[in-house]
């Protein structure tokens, strides 16, 4: 019987998509745009973290996805980029992990997804200064989020969600200034819209 690879990481991710603020899809409403559908970009910055004996400390990993109405109903359409600056093991270990492989979150996320656009490497530049967050993914992608100011400059915040990208952990509300994405036949480009941050710690 073969033993399960242990693994764990922790960091800082955000998300942008084009709902309007904040995104419905977290309460298991429907999406806030005109079409009905939503499309998301979640980037991950991985302070530290360890598939078996393989460290994934200081790598990115970004993903785009599409949700044809209620994300709770699945049909989800994913590409996943990963750091172009991780060698074989890790990347590796990053595909089996965040395809869903080797349990944890991602596990459960993976059974709202029907179709998996591709998997690839790519220069990913995460930014997370003060409130803001921002990310490019080589000339695929670019997302650039920054909180809302709540009651005497507090975070708003949302916590408890039935789905969120860190279970149980509140996420910052954000809003976008720029959410843009070309590749595998999906494309988007749009502002003023919704975004999340938060830490995150996985295991599996």
């Amino acid at each position: 019987m073969t033993t399960a690879t242990k693994w764990n990481m922790s960091g800082t991710y955000f998300e942008s998509c084009d709902c309007e603020i904040a995104c419905p899809c977290i309460f298991l409403s429907a999406p806030s745009t005109e079409e009905g559908d939503c499309n998301v970009l979640i980037v991950w910055d991985i302070e530290s973290g360890n598939f078996g004996d393989t460290d994934l400390s200081g790598l990115n990993v970004a993903m785009a996805a599409h949700a044809p109405g209620l994300m709770i109903d699945g049909n989800w359409k994913v590409a996943l980029y990963l750091d172009e600056g991780a060698n074989e093991s890790q990347q590796a270990a990053l595909t089996q992990v965040f395809g869903g492989q080797v349990g944890g979150v991602f596990e459960i996320f993976a059974g709202f997804i029907s179709e998996i656009l591709g998997v690839s490497s790519a220069s990913i530049e995460y930014k997370s200064q003060g409130k803001s967050r921002s990310v490019t993914v080589g000339n695929i992608a670019e997302a650039s989020i920054e909180a809302i100011e709540g009651l005497e400059g507090s975070d708003v915040t949302v916590s408890g969600n039935p789905l969120g990208v860190v279970p149980g952990v509140p996420v910052v509300v954000s809003r976008s200034s720029i959410n843009t994405f070309e590749d595998h036949d999906m494309k988007w480009n749009v502002s003023g819209k919704n975004g999340y941050y938060s830490a995150f710690s996985y295991e599996g």
